[in-house]
């Protein structure tokens, strides 16, 4: 998204939820509008199931507006409604009959050298995932992403197909960027590996 259209959205919102904290409680239903696909496709990759991922923007949108009186505008409103989504999504993955019974660790997969890790986002993420070379690609990606740890999932899925950047990712989880760095780093080696033999040069 470039920067004007950024500005733009931003600008919108905030003149939004203006009116709505102002009284114009039925303009709430502009901003489930405006946000309920995307949160809903969000859901999707962190919980791997449609019954899970519409539960998750019910009960996301359900707290927005409860708390909406409280939002200061002290982050953009994209990445604090990110912020509600996350906290909703992991409170109702941990109750999914999909939730794995253990995750495994990636801690192998941590470099010695924090200048080792890359910034740059992937091959795979820099495409639509829907037009990832294959369908059976695509669908072994999704796979892949939800199967990792919770903890990497979410950096992965905020960074890489969300497009938030690296700081915003890190106040969207109240993290260091250094962790939200190493988290990607370890969840991008992670998903190399899966994928082994479709990104040969990634």
């Amino acid at each position: 998204m470039a920067k004007a259209e950024k500005k733009k959205v931003e600008d919108a919102d905030t003149d939004l939820i203006a009116a709505i904290n102002a009284g114009r409680v039925e303009r709430f239903q502009e901003l489930v509008t405006r946000y309920q696909g995307k949160l809903y496709n969000f859901g999707l990759k962190m919980c791997g199931d449609s019954r899970d991922a519409e539960d998750m923007v019910q009960d996301t949108f359900l707290n927005v507006f409860k708390y909406l009186k409280d939002f200061r505008h002290e982050t953009k409103f994209r990445n604090w409604l990110y912020r509600v989504a996350t906290s909703t999504c992991l409170k109702r993955r941990r109750k999914s009959k999909y939730a794995p019974d253990r995750e495994l660790s990636l801690d192998e997969f941590l470099p010695k050298d924090e200048a080792d890790i890359s910034d740059t986002v992937p091959q795979w993420a820099a495409q639509p995932l829907a037009q990832v070379l294959n369908e059976e690609l695509a669908q072994r990606l999704k796979t892949a992403i939800v199967e990792l740890p919770e903890k990497y999932r979410l950096v992965l899925v905020l960074r890489d197909v969300e497009g938030f950047s690296t700081t915003e990712t890190a106040d969207i989880l109240k993290l260091s960027v250094a962790n939200v760095k190493v988290r990607l780093h370890r969840a991008r080696l992670a998903l190399r590996e899966d994928l082994k033999g479709y990104f040969k040069n990634e």
